[in-house]
């Protein structure tokens, strides 16, 4: 019996898992997809030397800013060139373009609010022409981001209950077993923690060893999505393995507490003449 309900646990807890697995690459997802978004800032004609240098060091400081890279007038003109294949300095006598700087802002400010609030904070300098971004699409990926993300929240609080009711009824099963040691226990003179402990003990231990039992499991489907199925997850640093095993094993032991705690408690309520009826 305890074999299978640990073998069961393992399996709920693999679940529970599976889901934090999702929603932590989901997380990553998001943030790579707000790296992406990118400001062109285009400066003045008549802008200096030392202008440009004092721009390239805000740029450095910024908060919001991941990195910038600094495009001079002359390296505009090939980039034109070498996409369009015209040279419009030929036509014109001159070299149109200015000086400006491509920003690739942290995803914690790649948002409609935060790219208009940092349009206006770089427009006031007198240097700065223009602020160019496509905010369609950024108001669109924060549309598509906020649903996809109420989704997964909505998926991962079904799978949880599930979880919850799994190990519960699992637990239950267990005890039910048991169900005329405790009423003989209760009538002896047993105090109702005195009969309760020894079952949530155990079930701890079965809990966290259910846990570790998970983890070894996540590790395998993780290593076999990443190197056999070529499917990018979280980045695998000390923090998000540390993250991942706490939910994990915080898990295992908090809903096996409460379904031991629930279960005994049912039975040492229950009349003596009612548990040869369930």
């Amino acid at each position: 019996m305890h074999f299978t309900t640990t073998v069961s646990v393992s399996l709920v807890l693999f679940l529970v898992g599976l889901e934090c697995i999702v929603l932590m690459s989901a997380r990553e997802l998001v943030k790579n997809l707000r790296e992406n978004v990118t400001l062109t800032i285009v400066l003045e004609e008549e802008v200096t030397t030392e202008e440009v240098t004092f721009f390239q060091e805000l740029m450095e400081k910024a908060p919001y800013v991941l990195n910038s890279t600094y495009i001079s007038r002359e390296e505009a003109l090939q980039e034109h060139i070498a996409s369009l294949g015209e040279d419009p300095a030929a036509f014109l006598g001159y070299n149109p373009l200015t000086d400006a700087f491509e920003v690739h802002l942290t995803s914690l400010y790649a948002q409609a609010d935060s790219i208009a609030n940092i349009d206006a904070q770089l427009s006031t300098l007198p240097y700065v022409d223009q602020v160019l971004y496509q905010i369609d699409v950024v108001d669109k990926l924060d549309r598509n981001l906020s649903e996809v993300s109420f989704v997964l929240l909505l998926i991962a609080a079904i799978l949880l209950i599930i979880a919850l009711v799994l190990i519960g009824n699992t637990i239950q099963l267990q005890i039910y077993s048991k169900r005329f040691l405790i009423n003989t226990m209760r009538l002896v003179g047993a105090t109702p923690w005195v009969i309760k402990w020894p079952f949530i003990r155990s079930n701890l231990l079965m809990g966290l060893q259910a846990a570790l039992i998970t983890c070894a499991m996540l590790a395998f489907a993780y290593y076999y999505c990443e190197h056999r199925l070529g499917i990018t997850l979280f980045p695998l640093t000390a923090i998000n393995v540390a993250f991942l095993s706490a939910v994990v094993v915080v898990a295992g032991l908090l809903i096996t507490f409460f379904a031991s705690l629930a279960a005994t408690n049912r039975y040492i309520r229950m009349k003596t003449n009612k548990l040869y009826e369930i």
